[in-house]
């Protein structure tokens, strides 16, 4: 227990490491690991791609913004949510999965954090370095096309593992009392905000941790940028709940893309449908000009429907 409590103490994200395999032996015991993580109901609705290809690392490390500690680790994985495992288990015995989109995305993502910080962590406890790469959301369509990820699997993030290369110092943290509540979630007094930046200013490059943030999370930021693609991604992996991944497949090859109902419905308006009638009875008219077409069902998948009609028309 005190050698884990000092690993935490001293962990740091490593990205430059050494040209050498892992130990033999290792990758059994962090493989192991990550399966022995816990996971909901049993499903264990995760998968990890271990990515050997030297050519598909390049790749996914030119997609993912270019981090070259990719090509350059021990073992690279793909950590993924993965529900398409579990629907194939149901199907082989005859039953059918749930309508639960949003909630398997939910749970499909607590699975692989899960397994992927087991894995990270045996690793580090045998003298490895790691580091989680985001930036796989930068190119996740990309990167699922060069991995062949069926319908129901969904990146969550790549992971970096090998002999480090450098020692790099902990990264400061939060205070404790923002980061824990008891009992009810408190409210942050300016003050604690305050030092909040200040204790977290070592972290960002010039000490303007307020900077650092802004780059990512605020309006204009990277995370913003990165919205559309995961949306749509997402929607076409069937994690949508109001629209069916098939359709919305056909849809893009006639050159409409949408994540949600609310962005198809915007979608048809700049493809110049000028008249949406959603009624009550289950179906959905477009209209274009002088054509009317139909679609039947809930409301994502008639819209759907009614624009694939049309659109095969023009």
């Amino acid at each position: 227990m005190s050698e884990l409590y000092a690993l935490y103490q001293r962990r740091a994200s490593v990205r430059k490491f050494k040209p050498e395999p892992l130990r033999e032996g290792d990758l059994e015991k962090i493989l192991f690991a990550a399966q022995r993580a816990p996971t909901d109901a049993t499903a264990q609705m995760y998968s990890l791609l271990r990515v050997s290809d030297p050519l598909l690392r390049r790749q996914i490390s030119s997609h993912s913004g270019r981090n070259p500690h990719i090509e350059t680790c021990a073992e690279f994985f793909l950590i993924l949510a993965d529900v398409h495992r579990l629907q194939r288990l149901l199907e082989h015995r005859g039953e059918t999965l749930g309508r639960w989109p949003r909630t398997a995305l939910h749970f499909a993502i607590v699975d692989a954090v899960l397994a992927g910080s087991a894995l990270a962590t045996m690793a580090e406890g045998l003298g490895y370095g790691i580091v989680w790469i985001g930036g796989v959301l930068n190119g996740i369509r990309e990167i699922s096309r060069l991995c062949g990820l069926p319908r129901g699997v969904v990146p969550v993030a790549g992971l970096c593992v090998g002999v480090p290369d450098e020692a790099p110092p902990p990264r400061p943290r939060l205070p404790r009392s923002m980061v824990v509540h008891e009992n009810r979630y408190r409210t942050y007094e300016p003050e604690e905000l305050e030092q909040a930046y200040a204790q977290m200013a070592p972290i960002a490059q010039g000490g303007d941790w307020h900077r650092l943030l802004s780059r990512y999370f605020a309006k204009g930021g990277a995370m913003e940028a990165r919205e559309p693609a995961y949306r749509v991604f997402t929607a076409q992996q069937g994690f949508e709940p109001d629209l069916p991944a098939e359709l919305l497949g056909q849809l893009q090859e006639r050159g409409l893309e949408a994540g949600s109902l609310g962005e198809l419905i915007e979608q048809a308006h700049a493809h110049g449908f000028r008249s949406l009638q959603f009624h009550s009875r289950g179906h959905v008219w477009v209209e274009k000009e002088l054509a009317a077409h139909r679609g039947e069902g809930p409301p994502g998948e008639a819209l759907s429907q009614a624009l694939l009609q049309a659109l095969g028309e023009d």
